[in-house]
C-alpha cells in the first residue's frame, strides 16, 4: 500500500485527531474500578443470556473460524492467517517466532531477522504476544539487542508477533457487527484513542510533569514504571513527551466516544474488510490512520489487531460516559453476541465446552503474568 508511514519526531500531540474536549472530567468515577467490581452486573447479564439462548459458551460460535470465537485465548497469528482480499491489504505486515529456551536466544534472533526479511520488515517493529489482550507485553523493538531483552522477559515456548510499526498518531477501535445472513454489517462503536503526552517547561522533570498532569497524576502507576529510565529528565520548554505507546485503556491510553464521526464511507470500508475474513461476524478492529478525515472516507487505515467475541465497545471508557450508559452499551453488545452465536449454532457450528473454554482462559492468564512490561 502507498500509505506506509515513516518514523519522525512528533512536535504536536494528537495530530490528525479531533481536538480533545477540555470541558469534561479527567477520568470518570468508575473508569478504573477493579474489573471484579465493574463486571459484576455484566456477569449477571451473561448468566441471564445463557439461560435465554441456551448455553454460557454460545459466544464461541459467533466467529466460527476464530479459535474459541475470539472470546478468550485466541492466537493473533491464526486470525491474521485467515485474512484475504481487502482485509489482508489493510493488515499491518507481520511475522512471528517462538521464544525458545534461554540457551537458544541468539538462534531465535537470527530466525527473527530471517523471518522479517522474508516478510519485508525491518527495525523498528512492534513486538507483542501472539496470545493476550489489553495491551499486555507490547513493546517497540528497534534492534537485535532490544529483541534479546524482550525474549529474556518472555515465557519460553510461547509465540511472539513482530509487526510493522505504523507510526501514525491516530488510533481507534472500530467495533463491527454483522449477523449471519446479512449482506452488510454496521459499526456498533467507534473509540478514538489519544496517547497521553506531557509538555516540558524547561524546569520540571518528567516525573514531576506526570504527577502534576490532570489525568496522569490521578493514575501515575500506569506511567511511572514504563518511563523509569527518563523520570529524572528535564524536558525543554514546549517539548512534547509521549508517556504511553500501547493503545490500551488499561495501559494508559485515553479513550473518547467517536460515534459521531462514523460515516457511510467508513462503514463501507469495514464491510469490505469483513468480507475478507471468513466466518467473522462480531468483533473490534484496532487500527491506525493518518487523520480523522481519512478514516471517515474509509482511506489509509491499517489494522493492528482483531478482537473477536471477547472484544468490547471501548467508547464506554470515555470519561463523559455515565455508569448506566456503559452498562446499557454492554447489554446491547452481549445480547447481539448471543444472538449471533445462536444463529451460527442453528447453521451447524458447535460452541466450545465449558472445560475447553476454561483451559484456554487459564493458559492465557498464565502467559500474561510472564509478559514483559508494556511500553
Amino acid at each position: 500500500m502507498s500509505d506506509t508511514p515513516t518514523i519522525s519526531a512528533r512536535k504536536v500531540p494528537h495530530i490528525g485527531m479531533p481536538p480533545m474536549r477540555t470541558d469534561q472530567p479527567p477520568i470518570s468515577h468508575f473508569e478504573f474500578w477493579p474489573p471484579r467490581l465493574f463486571y459484576v452486573p455484566v456477569a449477571l447479564h451473561w448468566m441471564w443470556l445463557s439461560l435465554r439462548f441456551g448455553g454460557p459458551t454460545l459466544p464461541t460460535a459467533a466467529n466460527p473460524s476464530f479459535p474459541h470465537g475470539g472470546l478468550v485465548g485466541e492466537s493473533k497469528s491464526t486470525v491474521f492467517a485467515l485474512m484475504e482480499g481487502k482485509a489482508k491489504e489493510r493488515l499491518a505486515t507481520f511475522t512471528s517466532i517462538v521464544r525458545p529456551d534461554n540457551s537458544e536466544l541468539d538462534t531465535a534472533v537470527a530466525q527473527a531477522r530471517q523471518n522479517m526479511v522474508e516478510a519485508g520488515l525491518a527495525y523498528p517493529v512492534v513486538s507483542k504476544p501472539d496470545m493476550g489482550c489489553r495491551g499486555a507485553g507490547v513493546k517497540v523493538v528497534r534492534s537485535d539487542a532490544d529483541l534479546i531483552a524482550y525474549l529474556e522477559d518472555y515465557p519460553p515456548n510461547a509465540r511472539i508477533i513482530l509487526q510493522q510499526l505504523i507510526d501514525f498518531e491516530p488510533e481507534a477501535g472500530v467495533f463491527f457487527i454483522r449477523k449471519p445472513g446479512e449482506a452488510k454489517g454496521r459499526i456498533f462503536s467507534l473509540t478514538l484513542k489519544y496517547f497521553p503526552h506531557v509538555i516540558g517547561d524547561g524546569q520540571s522533570t518528567l516525573k514531576d510533569l506526570i504527577m502534576s498532569d490532570a489525568r496522569a497524576g490521578l493514575v501515575p502507576h500506569l506511567y511511572l514504571g514504563r518511563n523509569e529510565a527518563n523520570l529524572d529528565k528535564v524536558l525543554d520548554e514546549g517539548e512534547a513527551y509521549r508517556i504511553a505507546f500501547a493503545g490500551s485503556h488499561s495501559r494508559g491510553a485515553i479513550f473518547r466516544n467517536g460515534n459521531e464521526f462514523i460515516t457511510s464511507e467508513m462503514t463501507r470500508a469495514f464491510n469490505e474488510v469483513a468480507d475478507g475474513i471468513p466466518g467473522f461476524h462480531f468483533g473490534r478492529f484496532d487500527i491506525r490512520f493518518p487523520s480523522i478525515d481519512d478514516l471517515q472516507k474509509g482511506n489509509s487505515f491499517r489494522i493492528l489487531e482483531i478482537n473477536g467475541a471477547g472484544g468490547e465497545a471501548t467508547h464506554i471508557w470515555d470519561s463523559r460516559t455515565t455508569l448506566p450508559e456503559a452498562y446499557r452499551t454492554l447489554r446491547q453488545q452481549f445480547r447481539q453476541l448471543f444472538e449471533i452465536g445462536a444463529a451460527n449454532r442453528r447453521l451447524g457450528h458447535k460452541p466450545d465446552s465449558l472445560m475447553t473454554l476454561y483451559r484456554a482462559w487459564r493458559r492465557e492468564g498464565a502467559l500474561t503474568q510472564d509478559y514483559p512490561q508494556t511500553d
